[in-house]
């Protein structure tokens, strides 16, 4: 069996702190103190919430002439930096202030200093508008830096807003940064839920979406055993990147969170085999043994053949020889017996069980429209195991190629057999391409009946 195992990626993002750390950014200059008393006039008549305090002045001017000093140490400044934050009070005193604080951090490698001013400057409302998606990101990093995740989504949220995007980040990169967030910060239900958002807003968009976001939902989610959100993640993205190692992994995530037996194990192992899956010895046989060559003879054969073909079970294997045996031995006369036993479920007095067998017989052998019309009959009857029936009605559908109604079907199956569903579900949308494929229901709840 292929271990599920998926890696957090390293993304543009990882540049940390290099955006914020390694640049300055232009401050706005203060006004002298002659400067101050016209401006103080025109802001008291006006109202425009700019201007300067003689008290923010008395303190800006001779730090900001400090630290331009050749040689200045900048660490012995910053007390006075860290008093100017409670005297900046107007835009023009925040944008000010903001951007010394801002620039004295880079230089002493104070984050928390460098977010101090980044906040001041953001809150000025004086930050040029293009370069608003720019602060919001330092900031952003600044406060994902010191753990503050709530503040930092809240920057991060302000980045996506203003369209910030560099040639090494995307704004995909930040949607699932901000994903990222959460899960930091072990939210988890809310991270999955904004990936899931991104996700069906891109689509709606017509834009692509990475398999990373798919993969890292599915492995938080399958991390922590968050259903039915897994196997929503799994339908959605081996309906979006099919191959027969996704399928596989997705697959045995759900077998792993499962406690599958006999009849709904057969199903999922159909659907491994269907997909190009089916590669493990151990499966392999177990799937010839809960088919059951007594049974269901020439599916079992045809298992044991295709194992013999890809050297997965060697041919001196007592189990799959026996089997394979058995399975030769009942084809003919279980073959010869097929008109008689579809004349008796087609009978308007057939017993639930002579029906469920003709549709069970009808499938193995590869005839699905009357495997198809058996279930649906068996559906109708007391006693019915509605899920099993709906979820191999659903089978027989998607082999005859009618896609919508395998999807109502199989939307239909309940109980642990849920997430097997699912995943039917993905299948039938991976066969019938994107214009018609139906996103999974994030709202089914999965329950341990069968």
């Amino acid at each position: 069996m292929t271990l599920f195992n998926m890696r957090k990626r390293s993304s543009g993002l990882a540049l940390a702190i290099a955006l914020a750390t390694g640049s300055a950014v232009v401050a706005t200059a203060v006004y002298p103190a002659e400067a101050h008393a016209q401006r103080k006039k025109k802001k008291d008549k006006e109202g425009d919430g700019g201007g300067y305090s003689k008290e923010f002045v008395a303190v800006y001017q001779p730090v900001n002439e400090g630290l331009q000093a050749e040689g200045a140490d900048v660490a012995a400044f910053k007390p006075q930096l860290e008093g100017l934050i409670p005297l900046a009070t107007t835009a023009d005193e925040k944008i000010a202030a903001g951007g010394l604080i801002f620039n004295s951090g880079i230089k002493l490698s104070d984050r928390p200093l460098q977010l101090s001013g980044m906040e001041m400057m953001l809150a000025s409302g004086k930050v040029p508008v293009d370069q608003i998606g720019r602060y919001n990101f330092i900031a952003y990093q600044l406060s994902n830096a010191e753990q503050d995740f709530a503040k930092a989504r809240t920057y991060l949220q302000g980045a996506i807003d203003n369209n910030f995007n560099t040639p090494d980040i995307s704004s995909s990169d930040l949607q699932i940064a901000m994903a990222e967030s959460f899960f930091s910060a072990e939210q988890n239900l809310e991270g999955l839920a904004y990936l899931e958002q991104a996700i069906a807003s891109r689509k709606a968009a017509g834009q692509p979406v990475e398999e990373q976001w798919y993969r890292r939902g599915l492995t938080v989610a399958y991390n922590n055993e968050i259903t039915p959100q897994v196997y929503d993640f799994a339908a959605q993205w081996i309906a979006e990147f099919p191959s027969p190692t996704n399928w596989r992994d997705a697959i045995n995530l759900t077998r792993n969170l499962n406690s599958y037996e006999g009849q709904q194990m057969l199903d999922l192992l159909r659907l491994l085999r269907t997909t190009d899956a089916l590669q493990d010895k151990q499966d392999y046989l177990y799937y010839v043994e809960v088919a059951d060559a007594r049974l269901l003879p020439k599916e079992v054969k045809d298992v044991i053949e295709q194992a013999y073909a890809n050297q997965a079970v060697s041919r001196d294997d007592i189990f799959a020889a026996d089997a394979l045996s058995t399975a030769n031995n009942r084809i003919a006369s279980d073959r010869a017996d097929l008109p008689s036993l579809e004349r008796d479920a087609d009978a308007a007095s057939a017993q639930l069980r002579t029906v469920s067998a003709a549709a069970n017989a009808f499938y193995s052998y590869g005839e699905y429209a009357k495997a198809a019309r058996f279930y649906e009959k068996a559906l109708a009857m007391p006693g019915v195991n509605t899920d099993e029936t709906l979820t191999r009605l659903g089978m027989s559908q998607i082999a005859l190629g009618n896609y919508d109604a395998a999807r109502t079907s199989l939307e239909k199956v309940g109980g642990v057999r849920a997430p097997l569903a699912k995943l039917w579900i993905a299948y039938a949308n991976e066969k019938s391409g994107p214009a018609t494929a139906a996103a999974p229901d994030m709202n089914v709840q999965a329950d341990a009946t069968s």
